[in-house]
């Protein structure tokens, strides 16, 4: 499990801690909807790389419990998540503040996590 931040400093890393698991978790900030768009842009640009190909991605919408956060059906459309055919892709809207969809997130990595070769 590694968790490396979001901040453009970091980005460069990405694809190597990528390399071998069983599954990508990306987590964006559902309550800030201006920087969604650079985020569809790097979770794009990362899953193009061939040797993240077929990865299982759970993208994360967080803090769902601010008032103006967006939900599963817009981060799905904002991200353009129903673009990417190659691999599993879920979206669920979380807050782990008050951790709400904790339990189904885990659930759906135990069931589509890819058994490492």
């Amino acid at each position: 499990l590694w968790d490396i931040g979001g901040q453009p400093r970091f980005r460069s890393m990405w694809e190597r801690y990528c390399r071998g698991v069983s599954a990508i978790v990306y987590m964006v900030d559902a309550a800030d909807p201006e920087k969604i768009e650079a985020s569809k842009n790097e979770l794009h640009n990362l899953l193009d790389k061939p040797q993240l190909q077929g990865i299982p991605v759970l993208v994360l919408g967080n803090k769902r419990d601010l008032h103006g956060a967006l939900d599963e059906k817009e981060l799905i459309e904002r991200m353009n998540l129903s673009a990417i055919q190659d691999r599993e892709i879920c979206c669920y809207s979380i807050s782990c503040k008050e951790k709400d969809n904790i339990d189904i997130t885990l659930q759906w990595l135990i069931q589509h996590s890819r058994t490492r070769r």
